[in-house]
């Protein structure tokens, strides 16, 4: 059962990839993509190492003790659309909409560790998990953000 949960996450994390890129600024999908694979990675690799979870059934196991899937593909796909619905929004409207994704984020992992073999909690809780993407999306939010703004400040200078 684990199984065809891990490959249908694979197909709609793809399909949702697929269609979150279909629009324009590409560039900034692509960049918050990376951004978050980048900074996930290293949460998911510190916790599982310091033993505090783990993910028994995985993809290429033998290669990561992490969650390749939701670092590298999920989590980032989510952040796409987390920044999208978020794009001409207000800082409180921003918080909100974060706080419903990494609810329903959460809400997920809380299922899979109960009814699945996916991840077993040992020393990590639904709590950690709900505060370290809540803080995750948010940066990466705020960074494309900042990152935007000196981009926009940059071409103005080029070109009076």
């Amino acid at each position: 059962m684990e199984k065809i949960i891990l490959w249908s996450l694979l197909i709609i994390g793809i399909v949702l990839l697929f269609f979150s890129l279909r629009k324009p600024p590409i560039k900034n999908w692509i960049l918050i993509f990376l951004l978050t694979s980048f900074f996930s990675m290293f949460l998911g690799v510190l916790v599982v190492e310091e033993k505090m979870l783990e993910y028994p059934i995985r993809f290429l196991s033998h290669y990561f003790t992490s969650s390749i899937l939701y670092e590298h593909l999920l989590f980032p796909v989510v952040c796409i659309y987390f920044y999208q619905t978020t794009y001409h929004s207000r800082y409180i409207n921003m918080v909100i909409q974060c706080l419903l994704y990494t609810s329903a984020l959460t809400s997920i992992e809380i299922i899979f560790e109960r009814y699945t073999e996916l991840i077993k909690y040992y020393t990590w809780t639904w709590v950690y998990t709900f505060i370290s993407t809540f803080f995750l999306m948010m940066f990466v939010r705020i960074l494309m953000q900042l990152i935007n703004k000196k981009e926009k400040i940059s071409e103005s200078k080029e070109y009076p």
